[in-house]
């Protein structure tokens, strides 16, 4: 599966448009780890198990996007983007999406 940010791929035409696909998770922040993070806030510094949920949430939020496009027969996804939202006080939904599509060499 290929996925980009640009509408196009380079050396590759796109065959045929299949749509919109998404995948997303809600992540909630745990008391602990907010305490702790209260702390680093006042000396400055990286909040490093922030640092690390977030990246496991783009993770799985790419994980369920490539299996959303592969399960309508895309091999691609251009126009990938990432949002986030604040669902409630300390949890987040992290969103990617674009445009599922089927590519073919030039």
């Amino acid at each position: 599966m290929i996925l980009v940010t640009s509408d196009t791929i380079p050396s590759k035409k796109i065959k045929k448009v299949l749509g919109l696909v998404r995948g997303n998770t809600i992540r909630a922040r745990h008391i602990g780890k907010d305490i702790m993070a209260g702390f680093k806030n006042m000396v400055g510094g990286e909040i490093a198990d922030y640092t690390k949920m977030m990246a496991e949430s783009r993770e799985q939020s790419l994980d369920r996007l490539i299996a959303d496009a592969e399960a309508i027969g895309a091999n691609a996804v251009v126009a990938l983007r990432f949002t986030t939202t604040s669902m409630m006080q300390g949890a987040a939904e992290l969103l990617c999406y674009g445009t599922a599509v089927i590519i073919e060499d030039l």
